[in-house]
């Protein structure tokens, strides 16, 4: 088993170049005389030095990366990541998952011992939000060192004071424990950065973040443990209102909770590289320091929102939905986890790419630690049964500066599916009932599951106006069509149906948010859509597994998404479409001018921005 704190070869490796350069070394505080221990910033008299954790204090503080010879995207791409022994469990789609998600947030901040990293691309300050600043507070005080990462788009709508005030929390903060738990001479910090901030980078404003990850421990492997996924921190992912009811709208996601394996002899544990991962990321050159201000005339500014957070948090705790899940969260923590073989895959080559279209395949091919990268690799030796699960779900198409088509990933898998009888392909994506990006889903309803399902003449046809496409019985209920749709090999399914509340009826299908695949026997959990944002601009990460027991309850997962759905141009589906645009509002509209909204966006290439 690797041991708590002491194992940071790896880290002290990668990341100790950027470390000497930037000249960032902390000296550790001298100890204060017995008679002046009540004072705040004086260490106990039996607080330890420790140089190990010395070294991993010093490489969790935030430098200038710019001003370095290293290069902390470039490393990401060229490091060579493992396979590694793990534990895993699935917080699925369902309501109490979600519900269970947002409760082990907060349980794993409150149980902390040494270190919260936590990197979010959409952080709100509702109830959620406020709660989770308010546990971190908490945290820094008991000495738990604090690393915050927001993307500076995704959460443009957060008031930064909020995260002014999260760093105020630090004063007064506890020391550290090492990994046996003795209490040293350094001082538990909190660091704030807004990732790629578009007041000082507006050049790269679309270049984001959309990481969801949170890493407790990370070099206690006793402690470890990792979660990331689709949530975000909002009220919308977590299945309640501000007032504890339930929330009919919130987005159906799923994540993956990690902690290092059992009687493994792994190198580094799988909270290691997760720290290292966000390390990385936290020192990138585009990065804002949010840093608050303290004092002003001897009165503390952030007292009073400090206490706001406190109150969220005791308000968020005393909901009555969410009391059982934090009473048995110990125990949920502790029991049931699977053996997996895991390994972190990420974007990183996104944030730096040029000619993001044109030499798309190149860029791929340019980053080993690539999710598509590793997704093309394995198609090989995974090709019986694929599962996919995405809101936004676009088979690339790429075409090189000459026009000449460089990849189209739907004329692929349709060359799998004729060369192999077999082979079965399943997806579930959002419908125009329940997105929540309809230039997306134009994109999903009018070229790629046509491009999959239609041959050329019947594409052609559901292309054009609105009076011949859809609405022409002649075409949607035609023997021909019927055959199309109902592929023997591949099925696209999008969520929602007709007894929706939007109908009048008794359900509600929210919006799927969730991303995760599964082959044969391996799989993938993460925050990547399977879109061209995710492929081309953001950073994502995630990671690959093989468990028969976390493969068991994906499949129940995407088997309960799948009866919530019905297949992509089948009567039902066409028939929940109509009702649409019979309808008032922007949903309406929206679908009514589906091909409109398709034509512009390929017309324009703005396709590839979403």
């Amino acid at each position: 088993m690797i041991t708590p704190v002491y194992c940071v070869r790896w880290l002290v490796l990668l990341l100790l170049p950027i470390v000497a350069a930037c000249a960032t070394t902390t000296i550790p505080p001298d100890r204060c005389p017995a008679d002046r221990q009540a004072l705040e910033n004086c260490p106990l008299l039996e607080a330890v030095e420790d140089p190990e954790l010395d070294k991993w204090y010093q490489m969790r503080t935030h430098s200038w990366a710019k001003n370095a010879d290293f290069d902390p995207i470039e490393a990401g791409v060229e490091a060579q990541i493992p396979v590694q022994g793990a534990r895993a469990k699935l917080l699925g789609s369902s309501e109490v998952a979600a519900i269970r998600s947002l409760t082990a947030k907060i349980h794993m901040i409150e149980n902390a011992e040494h270190s919260v990293d936590a990197v979010y691309y959409i952080f709100k300050d509702d109830l959620v939000g406020k709660a989770m600043l308010g546990a971190l507070c908490d945290a820094v005080k008991r000495g738990v060192d604090i690393r915050l990462m927001v993307d500076s788009v995704g959460s443009i709508g957060l008031n930064k004071t909020w995260l002014r005030t999260l760093d105020s929390c630090q004063v007064g903060a506890g020391f550290v424990r090492n990994g046996p738990g003795q209490v040293t001479t350094r001082r538990a910090r909190v660091q704030v950065t807004i990732f790629n901030a578009v007041t000082t980078s507006p050049f790269t404003a679309n270049r984001r973040s959309h990481d969801k990850l949170m890493v407790v421990d990370g070099f206690v492997s006793e402690k470890t443990i990792v979660m990331t996924g689709g949530r975000n921190i909002s009220l919308a992912y977590y299945g309640i209102l501000e007032d504890g009811s339930p929330n009919p709208d919130t987005y159906n996601d799923a994540e993956i909770l990690l902690r290092p394996g059992l009687d493994r002899a792994d190198e580094h544990t799988v909270g290691e590289l997760a720290e290292v991962y966000f390390s990385l990321l936290f020192l990138y050159d585009r990065n804002k320091r949010v840093r608050s201000k303290q004092f002003v005339t001897g009165t503390d500014l952030y007292r009073e929102r400090r206490e706001e957070l406190a109150r969220a948090l005791q308000q968020l705790k005393s909901i009555p939905a969410l009391q059982p899940h934090f009473a048995a969260m110990d125990e949920y923590l502790t029991d049931d986890w699977h053996q997996a073989d895991v390994r972190l895959a990420h974007e990183f080559r996104n944030l730096t790419n040029r000619a993001v279209v044109t030499d798309a395949v190149a860029n791929l091919a340019s980053n080993p630690n690539s999710i598509m990268n590793l997704l093309e690799r394995n198609r090989g030796h995974d090709r019986s049964h694929a599962r996919i699960v995405s809101p936004y779900l676009f088979l690339a198409r790429y075409y090189d500066e000459e026009g000449n088509l460089l990849l189209d990933e739907a004329q692929r898998v349709l060359e799998w599916l004729e060369e192999d009888p077999d082979y079965r392909a399943e997806m579930i994506t959002n419908s125009v009932l329940t997105s929540d990006n309809f230039p997306a889903q134009s994109i999903v309803d009018m070229d790629m599951a046509p491009r999959m399902l239609l041959d050329a003449e019947h594409k052609q046809a559901w292309q054009s106006d609105l009076a011949e496409s859809e609405l022409n019985p002649e075409l949607v209920e035609s023997e021909t069509w019927q055959k199309l749709v109902n592929h023997p090999q591949l099925s696209i399914y999008e969520t929602g149906r007709l007894d929706d509340a939007y109908f009048g009826g008794d359900r509600h299908y929210g919006k799927l948010h969730a991303k995760y695949l599964l082959g044969d026997e391996a799989g993938f959990i993460g925050t990547a859509n399977f879109d061209y944002r995710s492929r081309l601009f953001n950073n994502e990460m995630g990671f690959f597994f093989v468990s028969p027991g976390l493969r068991e309850d994906v499949i129940a997962d995407f088997e309960l998404l799948k009866s919530q759905s019905y297949l992509w141009g089948s009567p039902e589906w066409l028939e929940m479409r109509r009702r649409i645009m019979e309808g008032d509002g922007i949903k309406a509209s929206a679908v009514r001018n589906q091909r409109k909204i398709f034509r512009a966006l390929r017309n324009t290439g703005l396709e590839y921005l979403f």
